[in-house]
């Protein structure tokens, strides 16, 4: 069993930063890649970017060179990075663990996290 804690964050201005963590805790060897999804109202969830354990990275068009996905394997924990935010970046964020391939299908994901709100004022 795998458990996934999202930091909790809150609003920032546009082009403010924030760092958000994803903390695993359990069956942690288990994880061969995290990552970021974002979901916000009346839009489809989208991938943000994503790392595997190998360091194979991705980032979506609409955060790349604003967003930075990193790992620290010792502390079982997945960051992401945001700067030069957007009102358009406003979503939900979580973080998800797939312990098969490394893949950015949701369904295909066996851990979640809660989730946190990103909230960028114009």
């Amino acid at each position: 069993l795998v458990q996934l804690v999202d930091s909790v964050v809150g609003s920032v201005q546009t082009g403010g930063s924030l760092r958000l963590s994803c903390a695993a805790s359990g069956y942690t060897s288990s994880i061969n890649c995290v990552v970021w999804f974002r979901h916000a109202p009346l839009k489809v969830r989208e991938v943000v970017a994503g790392i595997s354990t190998a360091g194979t990275i991705h980032y979506a068009d609409s955060v790349k060179g604003r967003f930075t996905i990193s790992q620290d394997i010792a502390k079982n924990t997945v960051y992401l990075q945001m700067d030069s935010l957007k009102p358009e970046d406003t979503a939900m964020y979580y973080c998800a663990a797939v312990l098969g391939i490394a893949t950015l299908v949701p369904e295909d994901f066996n851990y979640w996290g809660q989730g946190t709100q990103v909230t960028v004022s114009s």
